[in-house]
């Protein structure tokens, strides 16, 4: 399934390719508990920025490995690239509606990450 979406104010936009069932972490990390960020974990190769390069800031911590995008003007994070999955990208909080069928949870510690990514064995085999 072809899903699209996007950031608050539209000057992002993106497409993603991935199962219309959407297997989705809740991270405990200190970030994403702020953010109240959800992880859906998809190849780089299945993700495509439609519009909004220009408009994109980055923000990074710690190891610097996650790529925390969001656009300049609203804010949001419509997408970034995960330390556990560098090469791949999430987006399930901002994408359109109407291509969702089904979305299924799972828990990772992110207070723990490195513990966690060792014995988390769903996210580790992505």
């Amino acid at each position: 399934v072809k899903h699209t979406g996007g950031c608050h104010c539209g000057a992002v936009r993106f497409e993603v390719l991935s199962s219309p069932d959407l297997h989705v972490f809740h991270c405990s990390c200190s970030i994403c508990t702020k953010k109240q960020n959800h992880h859906f974990i998809i190849p780089k190769s299945q993700f495509t920025l439609l519009q909004g390069l220009d408009n994109l800031t980055t923000y990074t911590f710690n190891t610097h490995v996650a790529k925390h995008t969001f656009c300049k003007t609203c804010g949001v994070q419509s997408f970034y690239s995960p330390r556990s999955n560098p090469d791949g990208y999430v987006s399930p909080h901002c994408l359109d509606p109407g291509t969702v069928r089904s979305v299924t949870v799972e828990k990772f510690c992110g207070e723990k990450w490195e513990e966690s990514i060792q014995t988390h064995k769903t996210i580790r085999d992505m």
